[in-house]
């Protein structure tokens, strides 16, 4: 018992993955080990497979951990998960034998959960069972330490044969090869999420074909629900993330040549209506050229008046002909500047002013960003509107750099420690696009993004334009050791805040 106990807890590195959907959605995927003890001697032995739907849950069938659940001091449950360097202890939370299906928790490591697809399966559609079959274990296996030993699960792949009742329970029949070891683990679409739990094999004597069936969807999220367990889930069709980049393209060719058109019938109605302001502006401006040409009128014979009231007054003797005489020559040399002062036209300021009013700045401030599904591939993620706040040159919520992408655009790199995701975050200003761009790796990998992220030095914003390209030769690092695609890619389209 001590030396089984002990395999649990060596340190094994797992190999690096691919970073496709299955591979993603394999990170999730455990072997389930029960080990017998009777009087301090193992007396039991046996496996399964599992797939976690939380950081710390995981799901199998019943019959996986049947002798757990009837003997639960004398049963051991070991977690191998798929990924990482780590083997570690399950506890059973709940089960139920009606509909073969089991939840076990563990502590002391961090599941890449999976999320269901919540949209109907059509006959015929492709469909992946992930786990670790028996046989295979059978052929490779060379000692009890590599039933303990985190590894890859095994895939296989078949179609959907349509839905089938067993003793009550509703099932998915497909023709992926499992094999006993299988029991427990996840039937996938090929975007990664899970159909059902692969549970029992129909028997192919006789060159018969096998099928496999796996519990539907239906009755885990009832189990679930009942253990009040929560689950990701995703409703939108299966689209590979070749097929969202290159409807991506198209919608790009599209917009840019209605922007074109646009843009020309935009220089149209500006030339238009810079027209119309020259002769607004010529027309105003003579106006006002008349009223200050009738003001130095009135005031001039208003200056004549005050002069010739002086020459009376001087002629009758009276000394206030003096005032009147001054007063008389301040209003005629008003009259003189007011004509001369009188306002041109200038055709260039009256272009300026509609060229200034033409100009629309890239709004800054708080931003509410609205998740658009129709330009988006979302495989686990449960995305929601998001807010933030775009203070221009790169600056995010007011503490966050990110760097110039040569595109007119913003972007960040994201490394977290607590998550075997790297995240790519981008905003254009122009269009007011918000993307996060998400990369589901393996521990190596992960390893290795968080050993380039120690480079980056630029953590808070900065009106440097040498450090933020620093940044950008920075982050390009970690760029290049992401794989080609992404998993994922959630779009945002925002607005200013109120």
């Amino acid at each position: 018992m001590r030396f089984l106990l002990a395999l649990f807890a060596m340190l094994v590195v797992a190999p690096p993955a691919h970073a496709d959907d299955i591979t993603a959605a394999g990170r999730g995927v455990v072997r389930v080990v029960t080990i017998a003890v009777a009087e301090d001697e193992v007396v039991g032995f046996g496996h399964g497979s599992g797939f976690a739907i939380s950081p710390t849950r995981i799901v199998t069938n019943a019959h996986v951990v049947e002798l757990a659940a009837r003997y639960p001091g004398n049963v051991v449950i070991g977690v191998v998960p798929s990924d990482g360097d780590q083997s570690v202890q399950g506890k059973l939370v709940a089960v139920d034998p009606a509909r073969d299906l089991a939840l076990i928790e563990v502590t002391g490591v961090r599941l890449a959960p999976l999320a269901l697809y919540a949209g109907p399966a059509g006959e015929g559609e492709a469909m992946i069972a992930l786990g670790y079959p028996g046989n295979v274990d059978l052929a490779t296996a060379r000692s009890a330490a590599d039933f303990i030993t985190p590894t890859s699960p095994v895939r296989s792949q078949g179609v959907f044969s349509g839905r089938r009742s067993l003793a009550g329970t509703d099932m998915l029949l497909h023709t992926a090869s499992i094999a006993r070891g299988n029991s427990g683990g996840p039937l996938l679409d090929r975007c990664g999420r899970v159909l059902g739990v692969n549970s029992a094999l129909t028997r192919g004597d006789d060159g018969d074909a096998s099928f496999a069936l796996a519990i539907a969807d239906t009755e885990l999220i009832a189990f679930l629900r009942e253990a009040k367990q929560p689950v990701a889930s995703v409703g939108t069709p299966c689209m590979t993330m070749e097929e969202r980049l290159a409807a991506d393209r198209a919608a790009d060719d599209d917009a840019k040549s209605a922007s074109d058109v646009a843009s020309r019938e935009a220089m149209a109605r500006q030339a238009a209506a810079r027209d119309a302001a020259l002769v607004e502006g010529r027309a105003a401006a003579q106006v006002r050229r008349e009223n200050y040409m009738a003001a130095a009128a009135l005031v001039l014979v208003a200056g004549a008046l005050a002069l010739g009231a002086a020459g009376l007054l001087l002629s009758r003797g009276d000394r206030r002909w003096r005032y009147v005489a001054v007063a008389g020559g301040v209003l005629v040399i008003g009259a003189i500047a007011t004509f001369f002062l009188r306002p041109s036209f200038d055709p260039r300021s009256v272009a300026a002013a509609h060229a200034a009013r033409a100009t629309t700045a890239d709004a800054t401030g708080p931003m509410l960003c609205s998740f658009d599904a129709a330009r988006s591939r979302v495989t686990v993620s449960q995305p929601e509107d998001t807010k933030l706040s775009w203070g221009g040159n790169g600056c995010i919520n007011g503490r966050t750099q990110y760097a110039e992408d040569g595109r007119g655009g913003y972007a960040r790199v994201l490394v977290p420690d607590g998550e075997s995701t790297v995240s790519i975050l981008a905003y254009q200003p122009a269009t007011r696009t918000y993307t996060n761009t998400r990369y589901f790796l393996d521990a190596a990998r992960m390893a290795e993004a968080r050993r380039l992220r120690k480079g980056v030095s630029v953590k808070a914003c900065t009106d440097d334009g040498a450090a933020r390209a620093n940044l950008s030769s920075q982050q390009s690092a970690i760029r290049a050791a992401l794989p080609q695609l992404p998993n994922e890619k959630l779009v945002y389209t925002c607005k200013p805040a109120g």
